[in-house]
Formats: C-alpha cells, structure tokens, sequence
C-alpha cells in the first residue's frame, strides 16, 4: 500500500533526495502521492530545483525538536484535514 504523504529529505545517506523525487514524481503510480521536502537547506537552487521536480512543498527543517514536531503535525494536518487528494487508483 501506498503512502498518502513522503516527507523526503535532500541529504538521504545513499542517495541525493533529488534524485529520490525525480524517480518518485516519474512513477505512475506514485506521481499522485504529496511530497514535501523537509530539508535543512535553505538554498535558493535546492528550493527551485525541489519545485522543478514537481514538489508539493518545501519546507526548511527547524533546529529545534520541538519546533520540528510541531512543523511535521502542521504538515500532517494541511494534507490529512485541508487538501484534497486525487483518489486511489
């Protein structure tokens, strides 16, 4: 089964998450599916090149513990309560 949403990061251990979202939006079947960079980087060509590859969102991970939980219930709540996803296919 599928995920609703992925929170991708850019610095994955093994693979650049750029490449990680260019594989995921060329996907038939996972195309549909919300991803949200969820990165420390704050450059301008990471934040252009995510939207390129066709990102739902970008987001700049806080320092903080708490602050991140609270960015990652944000993000939970905006895709689960307030977008509407096209249906399964």
């Amino acid at each position: 089964m599928a995920p609703d949403l992925i929170l991708l990061d850019l610095n994955l251990p093994r693979r650049d998450g750029r490449e990680v979202l260019e594989e995921i939006k060329k996907d038939e079947e996972l195309r549909r599916i919300p991803v949200v960079v969820l990165t420390t980087s704050q450059a301008d060509e990471d934040i252009l090149r995510s939207y390129q590859l066709h990102a739902n969102a970008y987001v700049t991970k806080p320092v903080d513990f708490e602050r991140f939980i609270s960015v990652v219930r944000q993000i939970d709540e905006f895709f689960v309560s307030v977008v509407k996803l096209p249906p399964r296919g």
